[in-house]
């Protein structure tokens, strides 16, 4: 049998060996995109930071393929997967291109001829094209989620780590980020994980969400988001889906 992209095995996850949340499980299975969704101050971006090695988890492990991290990054092998950061995080000394050749650059990735070339490659993925030359700071906000998403791209990772894509985006520019994070998942076959509080992205492109509960400090859902905003056995995650939802969503409820 195949192992699962990701496995999150009975895990708590918290600073100092205090547990914000405990006994996290999920299987993540490869192509799909998997939201983190729960109220403020749940630790949606405490799970993402333990998941890609910033932070210890206070028990349990989480494993990519089948393996730890720490496994899959023996060798000096580059990390599994790529990470777009809330804000963006781009280097405002380099350029959209340098940007994302660093990574290359920092792991020796094919040779140094060709890193800028696919860099370029990276940035025509996601419609910048045309702006390698340019400074993140004369981009929109828009345009740098998109060029910070060329960069988790850098290294042909098979998981990509969204923390909130759409945070500080017009409607119509996450609608647009939405289309292009489908449309990488579908031709790249990338499992995607996002944390996110936006619901109309949530219905429109998550095929399973974990929903992290601040109060219970434990995850009490796990499923479609659509099936769940009818069946979930708590009644929280009922009325979070069900009062946030979409107006084609709330109608099916």
């Amino acid at each position: 049998m195949t192992a699962a992209a990701i496995s999150i095995d009975d895990v708590d996850i918290g600073y100092d060996g205090a547990p914000v949340q405990s006994g996290i499980s999920a299987e993540i299975e490869r192509g799909e995109i998997f939201a983190v969704v729960g109220d403020s101050g749940s630790g949606k971006s405490t799970l993402l930071k333990t998941m890609i090695g910033l932070l210890p988890p206070c028990r349990g492990r989480v494993r990519f393929d089948g393996n730890s991290l720490e496994e899959q990054m023996q060798n000096g092998a580059a990390p599994p997967f790529g990470v777009l950061f809330q804000n963006g995080a781009l280097w405002t000394s380099m350029t959209v291109e340098e940007n994302v050749t660093l990574p290359m650059d920092l792991q020796c990735y094919s040779t140094p001829a060709a890193r800028p070339a696919l860099a370029r490659f990276k940035l025509a993925l996601v419609g910048l094209s045309g702006h390698e030359g340019a400074s993140p700071a004369s981009l929109s906000g828009g345009m740098r989620k998109r060029a910070a998403l060329a960069r988790a791209l850098a290294l042909d990772p098979g998981v990509l780590f969204l923390d909130e894509p759409s945070a500080g985006l017009d409607p119509l520019t996450s609608r647009r980020l939405d289309r292009l994070i489908t449309g990488l998942r579908d031709g790249l076959g990338i499992t995607v994980v996002l944390v996110t509080h936006e619901l109309e992205s949530l219905y429109s492109i998550a095929d399973r969400m974990l929903f992290l509960d601040g109060e219970a400090h434990r995850p009490v859902a796990l499923g479609a988001p659509g099936e769940l905003a009818q069946h979930a056995e708590s009644a929280k995650v009922r009325e979070f889906l069900r009062t946030s939802a979409p107006r084609a969503a709330a109608e099916a409820v």
